[in-house]
């Protein structure tokens, strides 16, 4: 099984200790921790991280230039960033500068494990309480100010693009899978697939997207 590298930076002991050692316990992830700055960007040349779980609240340290440094050393690292109450302009600077995602520092291990493993695939997170309005005034204020539209970063399949379009015409998962000629259980992996990507939790949610447009400007890999 390949694993998925996580490199933690967290100035708070306990915290860094604590979840270091949950996420050892998963057999999809290796980690490495990290107290601050110069350890961060030491463990980030030997390490080689695909995901850095970043506290973007250091006390003893600027996050963002901890961030540059980190895409400068780590380019292909996707960055997850780490915070309490995130403010709107500080999540907007954030992903203008290369953060792939957010998780609240009271989010469940089952939230910050679903973060991971979805930015991993190349999804964008953003916590359940962040979205909506949120969200949408994140990805306009990104689109008018970098090239491209952030949820071309997003890859779905050409059968994940079908079952997006007929969950927006309102089709259950039984009447995709006739139309589609494929078994009910396989749709419901395709839903789940699409929600982890997509960041989404409802199957209102996909069809919202599509409604919106936006599904026809997500690239398609053939599965």
């Amino acid at each position: 099984m390949k694993k998925i590298r996580v490199l933690l930076i967290e100035d708070n002991r306990l915290l860094r200790e604590g979840l270091t050692a949950m996420l050892k316990e998963q057999p999809d992830i290796v980690v490495s921790a990290s107290h601050g700055n110069s350890d961060a960007i030491l463990k980030g040349k030997k390490f080689r991280p695909e995901i850095v779980l970043l506290d973007l609240g250091q006390r003893t340290q600027n996050s963002l230039h901890v961030l540059q440094l980190l895409k400068t050393i780590a380019p292909e690292a996707k960055v997850i960033g780490m915070d309490l109450v995130p403010v709107q302009a500080e999540i907007v600077q954030y992903v203008e500068a290369g953060v792939a995602g957010f998780v609240l520092k009271d989010a469940t291990f089952d939230d910050f494990l679903r973060t991971i493993r979805a930015i991993a695939k190349g999804g964008s997170v953003l916590p359940l309480s962040l979205t909506g309005s949120l969200f949408a005034q994140i990805v306009d204020h990104a689109t008018r100010t970098i090239k491209g539209n952030p949820f071309r970063l997003v890859k779905m399949t050409k059968r994940e693009r079908e079952v997006v379009e007929l969950i927006a015409e309102g089709l259950s998962n039984k009447e995709i899978a006739l139309r589609l000629s494929l078994a009910t259980d396989t749709i419901k992996s395709h839903v789940h697939n699409i929600l982890e990507k997509l960041a989404l939790h409802t199957r209102l949610e996909i069809a919202n997207f599509a409604h919106d447009g936006q599904s026809s400007k997500l690239p398609s890999q053939e599965s």
